[in-house]
């Protein structure tokens, strides 16, 4: 009697949502404004069927494609997105708080390179074609600190399989945390996954070095100021 091959897992049935509410305060009555006006030529459907071409959400003249996960109130998605006009961005965030912030900053800046995605990232990269992102960021996410809660985290080894496939070989994930808990947990994520390369330099002291450019987010001066001291900020490249 011939063996039945075992059906491939679903990464989309066993990802869980990596966030927990989705609005806070109530949006004032501009950001309300934006939310009928400006979202809906920002916000990224997905298809029904088939994959999203990055060309229509990053734009066609794109140089680089590069996704952050997480924008929160959009501080260094805006920022790298004015400094690098050239480079298209995407953002994904749930949070309405951080939606109604951003579209705000793009609105009175007249930023034209951001389009949004207002869902589960895990979609978004479900939905991308292969080797189609430079670049990732995943910035200070929510730690879910309470040990029943890290299977929340959105390191997992199947959030990294969607990276790996499609950031392009060269490309970079770069992540970002203020608890040492949730550093120990990527690396030890990462360390494992083999699709992923990290130099020597990133090793030690140089783990709390700052990514080329940076500029503190409003959340990191928040945890300095509440004795955080220190960050992690780590870059993994795409392998060949």
């Amino acid at each position: 009697m011939t063996e039945k091959s075992s059906p491939k897992p679903d990464h989309k049935k066993q990802h869980r949502a990596f966030f927990g509410r989705v609005s806070g305060k109530r949006l004032h009555r501009g950001q309300r404004e934006l939310f009928d006006s400006l979202l809906p030529e920002l916000r990224i459907d997905l298809p029904r069927d088939g994959q999203i071409d990055p060309k229509r959400i990053f734009g066609a003249q794109a140089k680089k494609r590069i996704l952050e996960i997480g924008y929160g109130g959009g501080e260094h998605l805006t920022r790298i997105a004015r400094e690098n006009p050239e480079n298209g961005h995407v953002g994904c965030e749930v949070f309405t708080g951080g939606i109604g912030k951003i579209l705000k900053t793009i609105a009175s800046e007249n930023i034209k390179n951001i389009s949004l995605f207002t869902s589960d990232a895990f979609g978004l990269l479900s939905a991308l074609p292969d080797a189609s992102l430079d670049m990732v960021y995943l910035l200070y996410p929510d730690p879910w600190p309470k040990l029943r809660h890290n299977k929340r985290r959105f390191v997992s080894n199947i959030t990294l399989a969607e990276l790996a496939r499609v950031i392009r070989a060269g490309g970079e994930f770069r992540f970002a945390t203020d608890i040492e808990d949730y550093a120990n947990w990527t690396l030890a994520h990462m360390v494992r996954n083999k699709n992923f390369c990290w130099q020597k330099q990133n090793y030690d002291k140089f783990w709390h070095i700052p990514f080329e450019g940076w500029a503190p987010t409003r959340y990191e001066l928040k945890a300095r100021r509440e004795g955080r001291l220190n960050s992690f900020y780590f870059t993994f490249r795409r392998c060949p």
